[in-house]
């Protein structure tokens, strides 16, 4: 018994784990030896290739092609016709299917509609990045990175709002109240006081 849903135009190949409450939308392929987490929602016409990881409650919008060696973790939102890559030079008539490069999405990270994450580069926990941008190295955490190729111009709350740190390097995000330290480059949430 499944506790997915998958509509009827979807095609799941066996051999795939499906966590409960996953939506699966029309046109989409799950292809085998991929583990999907819960409560995931995989719009239309999405390609989810095999021994691809996806956490718990990941959103992927429509014309998505995950591929191997991609693995998001929870909470990851990849927007409308974004593209990951798998290998670094590819060639028709060369085959490179052992060489493919891990890609790693962190927990709560975004990537906007027709954005390109390059293979190799991993997308720190809860940065975001903006439609059309081009990732070409390793993205920070709560970086907001935007552009072709991409770079950074700020730095984003866990909510998804751009935060503005003081002389001492605080900010407050506007819309949840929690408390950001920018320190040597680096972003972490603190506790409020």
């Amino acid at each position: 018994m499944t506790n997915y849903f998958a509509h009827e135009t979807a095609i799941v190949d066996a051999g795939c784990n499906i966590g409960n409450g996953t939506k699966i939308w029309h046109f989409s392929h799950i292809m085998p030896d991929c583990t999907i987490g819960e409560n995931c929602n995989i719009g239309q016409n999405v390609v989810v290739s095999p021994g691809v990881i996806l956490g718990k409650n990941v959103k992927i919008q429509n014309n998505v092609s995950i591929y191997s060696g991609v693995e998001c973790e929870d909470d990851v939102f990849l927007g409308p016709s974004m593209v990951f890559t798998n290998v670094i030079n590819p060639r028709s008539a060369v085959n490179r299917r052992g060489e493919y490069s891990k890609t790693v999405v962190k927990r709560g990270a975004s990537i906007g509609a027709n954005a390109t994450i390059v293979c190799g580069h991993d997308i720190g926990e809860f940065a975001f990045i903006g439609a059309g941008a081009v990732v070409t190295k390793h993205v920070p955490a709560f970086a907001l990175m935007v552009g072709n190729p991409a770079r950074q111009m700020g730095w984003m709350s866990e909510y998804g709002n751009r935060l503005e740190f003081d002389a001492d390097g605080i900010a407050i995000c506007k819309e949840s109240g929690d408390k950001y330290q920018l320190l040597n480059q680096t972003v972490k949430k603190i506790e409020n006081a």
